[in-house]
């Protein structure tokens, strides 16, 4: 029995979804690969909460931080959110790889802080 086109574009979707699952974890999207990620938390702490640097405050609730947002989610637990530093490294770097729709700026894709900066902010995320 010949399958209808909406029946094949459900059986591709399926088909790709199990083969992307198969295919072991997703590498760190558009991340360089010869970025060291080994930061100064202190640092890092400093360039989240400048509302004129990184300003992780105007959007998601961090402690100790002064009139967060609520836009995104509140940065707590994130080494159990998240499988290793470098994933979430990826996630700040551009956060429309995995979700396209995504508002967060990508931070190391567009060169909104430098390396440095980045690296730092990762750590200092990475602690909380």
């Amino acid at each position: 029995m010949p399958l209808n086109a909406s029946h094949r574009s459900r059986l591709t979707a399926l088909l790709l979804g199990l083969s992307a699952l198969s295919s072991g974890p997703l590498p760190a999207a558009g991340l360089p690969d010869d970025l060291a990620l080994s930061g100064d938390a202190a640092a890092g702490r400093e360039v989240a909460t400048d509302r004129a640097k990184g300003n992780c405050v105007a959007c998601h609730v961090m402690a100790g931080a002064e009139s967060p947002g609520t836009i995104g989610p509140v940065l707590v637990s994130m080494q159990t959110r998240f499988p290793s530093k470098r994933d979430l490294a990826a996630q700040i770097w551009d956060a429309t790889a995995k979700n396209p729709e995504a508002v967060m700026p990508p931070f190391g894709k567009h060169e909104i802080l430098t390396r440095q900066e980045f690296v730092d902010v990762v750590e200092y995320i990475w602690s909380l």
